[in-house]
């Protein structure tokens, strides 16, 4: 198994720097040849989703597509796909930020009772109690 950085989705994703999507796509198609899987984090994809979003200044809707490709690619192996599957479903809906929503998702499968915060923007969300 091949752990990939946020960079290298990023490049594969945007292809703004064409060898190193080259590269990105290379890796992803040589693990797709050699049954071999490539693990992606939950850190790597709240990365990846806020670089788009700020420093790319993609569309919710195009963040969450590239999201649901990566999470039904055969090769991609996540870290916590039933939390990211919810994760997406609350960012499709806006408008709390992924994090937040992987935040939510990952401490009810913890059993925790709630999510204590003072942001605002995460109103709404499953098991969220605002300070």
């Amino acid at each position: 198994m091949i752990a990939a950085d946020t960079n290298v989705l990023v490049r594969l994703l945007v292809r703004d720097d064409p060898a190193q999507a080259a590269k990105a796509r290379a890796l992803f198609d040589q693990a797709a040849v050699s049954e071999q899987a490539i693990w992606v984090s939950d850190t790597v994809l709240v990365e990846m989703v806020w670089t788009l979003s700020r420093a790319y200044g993609r569309e919710r809707a195009d963040i969450a597509a590239a999201l649901h490709v990566l999470a039904s690619h055969a090769t991609v192996t996540l870290e916590s796909p039933e939390a990211v599957s919810a994760a997406i479903e609350t960012f499709e809906r806006g408008p709390a930020d992924f994090a937040d929503g992987l935040l939510c998702a990952k401490a009810a499968l913890a059993g925790c009772s709630q999510v204590a915060t003072f942001d605002r923007g995460m109103k709404g969300l499953q098991l969220v109690r605002l300070l």
